[in-house]
């Protein structure tokens, strides 16, 4: 049946749906001319009205009044709207996987490069998704009494959560709360997110306030950076038998051992992003010695940049060797791969 419904027919059936949502009284065709890309007439649109009427999407709820949709109405937009964010969902998953089998290959190759290049121990992140902001909630129904939450945030990266409903909830209560969070809540970080406009948004939703804290919840856990995402890859420790200074054996097994832990280097990592959090220009940050947040490594300068694909996915390149290192050779290599790195990810994907 939905065949029958052109796409002036549908834009107009999804301007209604839409402004009945925000303003819950039936809607107009003079309401309707103001908020579609149609340029219709008021006629126009009424004559269609008529038709999406006859056909059983919206009902006129009394004499002279505007149209309300139906049951058939909400069921038609609900489900080109679940198509509509599937496909969303699908396209950022298949991208995000493009990108990471191709990136895993080349930061490998840039990392033995640079070792080579300088002749120190070197290393490189995969990039983590710095994903302060929320994108967009999909709300829709499992069961009568669950629902899925689709939570997409900066970085395209996409987290599913249920939530378990204490009593059951119809399509427009859903299609409601949908538009509730996206309307508050889109583009913001986890620290705009406050208790008062929770409190808002859980008035607005008066008995299901409760979905409203689970969504909360859900949307907080996908911001979160977990370190077990993080990939670390890793050349040239063995370089460092090269500078007498740190030849010495318990000298430089400490500090190959501390090369190769991940929690060690996720430490190192963890400082670079912080410094770069609090600094407006992408910079290159060098520690001397006692300044770096690796104690292992206090004999060594230690020399990191943070290299930046767009969309929140950061990385970061590190640099260990002496403190007597080639600092103008070192930085000159970091300048040089951030600027590959941009080229190969950012403009090419």
């Amino acid at each position: 049946m939905e065949n029958e419904l052109d796409e002036r027919k549908r834009k107009i059936l999804k301007a209604i749906i839409q402004t009945y949502l925000e303003t819950g009284e039936p809607v107009g065709s003079r309401t309707i001319s103001k908020y579609t890309d149609l340029n219709l007439s008021s006629a126009t649109i009424r004559n269609e009205m008529s038709d999406l009427e006859d056909l059983g999407y919206i009902i006129q709820p009394y004499t002279s009044a505007g149209r309300i949709p139906s049951d058939l109405g909400y069921r038609l937009y609900v489900d080109e709207l679940m198509k509509e964010k599937d496909k969303e969902v699908a396209e950022i998953k298949d991208l995000m996987i493009e990108k990471t089998d191709k990136m895993e290959k080349v930061l490998k190759q840039v990392v033995k490069i640079l070792a080579s290049n300088t002749n120190y121990a070197t290393m490189i992140t995969g990039p983590t998704y710095h994903r302060n902001k929320l994108k967009f909630i999909q709300l829709s129904r499992v069961t009568e009494v669950q629902l899925l939450a689709v939570v997409v945030v900066e970085g395209n990266i996409v987290k599913n959560h249920i939530i378990e409903l204490h009593e059951p909830m119809d399509e427009e209560t859903v299609l409601r709360l949908n538009l509730l969070l996206n309307t508050q809540l889109n583009g913001l970080t986890i620290e705009e997110i406050n208790l008062a406009m929770i409190s808002r948004m859980k008035e607005q939703a008066g008995i299901h306030s409760e979905v409203i804290s689970s969504v909360i919840d859900a949307v907080a856990q996908a911001i979160a950076v977990d370190d077990q995402e993080m990939e670390i890859y890793t050349s040239g420790a063995t370089n460092i038998f090269k500078y007498p200074e740190l030849a010495d054996t318990s000298k430089a097994s400490e500090l190959i051992s501390a090369f190769e832990e991940k929690d060690t280097l996720a430490e190192l990592v963890k400082d670079t992003m912080d410094h770069e959090s609090s600094n407006e220009n992408t910079g290159i940050q060098v520690y001397i010695g006692n300044e770096s947040p690796v104690k292992t490594m206090k004999d060594c300068s230690v020399v990191t940049a943070t290299y930046d694909l767009g969309g929140g996915m950061q990385g970061t390149i590190g640099i260990i060797g002496p403190k007597r290192m080639d600092y103008e050779n070192v930085m000159d290599n970091l300048k040089t791969l951030k600027s590959q790195l941009d080229n190969i990810f950012k403009k090419k994907t």
